[in-house]
């Protein structure tokens, strides 16, 4: 099952798209789970009612999870990367957040911001949790999982550099995104199978297999649940292949006009164009 978040004549809505159209949620359904990780919660995704088809292209795309509780991300987790950015692997994830202002969904802009023209791309896979899990077990961890969306970890990489830690770099407005949709854990029984592109205006830039991340899956949600309970509607970006514009020579940096598109399979492309800040008065 395919679940999109979306706006819909000014109102927020998520329903389960098939052949390219998105079925909303009723009214009543929309009641008791206002939004997707409420129905997650509820473990209420199995017996959604819908109705009529939406044409995709009549509807706004959000991020997936429009307010997760938590943003979990991963970084330096393939070893080319790693390599590429010249850092020794690390002995545990490198673990840092993003707020949740700072994404759109699929088909909204990226935001260049005013204070910086290092603006990078980073795909990745988002998993996104559907049952509380505390102190979980790799072997058994995928229990845990709702599903799997399309990530792009923005970076400004200037900001990200000056301090040992990521959190500024990160965290600028609107500068990742999240989608298009969650395809539900039922359809990726193995995700280590799932193959990732990143393409920036047509050119491949980074392509890699979920297999090759230095911590797994599993790993990932044993080592974070042991910190904190991890809820439904959490995201974990899981890390990003090599082949980011930083390590580029010469550097590549996302430019407005721009169009990146993170392509996984089984789940789709998040597709984003880039724009710039507007200047303040």
């Amino acid at each position: 099952m395919r679940i999109a978040s979306f706006k819909y004549q000014d109102k927020a809505s998520y329903g389960i798209v098939d052949d390219g159209h998105v079925r909303p949620v009723t009214s009543d359904c929309l009641n008791k789970y206002p939004d997707l990780k409420g129905a997650l919660a509820a473990d209420a995704c199995s017996h959604l009612t819908v109705g009529e088809p939406l044409s995709l292209d009549r509807v706004e795309f959000l991020p997936v999870i429009s307010s997760p509780g938590k943003i979990i991300c991963v970084g330096m987790n393939y070893l080319e990367h790693i390599r590429e950015m010249g850092r020794e692997p690390p002995a545990y994830p490198t673990l840092f957040t993003r707020f949740a202002d700072t994404l759109v969904g699929h088909q909204q802009a990226l935001v260049r911001p005013r204070l910086s023209s290092n603006f990078d791309y980073e795909g990745e896979l988002g998993v996104v949790i559907g049952h509380p899990a505390r102190h979980a077990k790799a072997a058994s961890a995928l229990q845990y999982i709702a599903g799997y969306t399309c990530f792009m970890d923005g970076s400004i990489r200037d900001y990200q550099r000056q301090t040992s830690q990521f959190t500024a770099g990160k965290n600028f407005r609107h500068s990742g995104a999240c989608g298009p949709w969650l395809v539900t854990s039922d359809e990726i029984p193995d995700p280590n199978q799932l193959t990732i592109e990143t393409r920036l205006n047509g050119q491949t830039m980074q392509t890699g297999r979920i297999d090759d991340l230095c911590f797994g899956i599993g790993a990932l949600i044993e080592y974070l649940s042991g910190i904190c309970q991890l809820e439904p509607g959490d995201i974990i970006a899981t890390g990003t292949p090599g082949g980011v514009g930083f390590a580029r020579d010469p550097q590549v940096w996302l430019q407005p006009g721009d169009t990146l598109e993170i392509d996984i399979s089984q789940i789709g492309v998040l597709k984003n164009k880039v724009t710039d800040e507007h200047a303040r008065p």
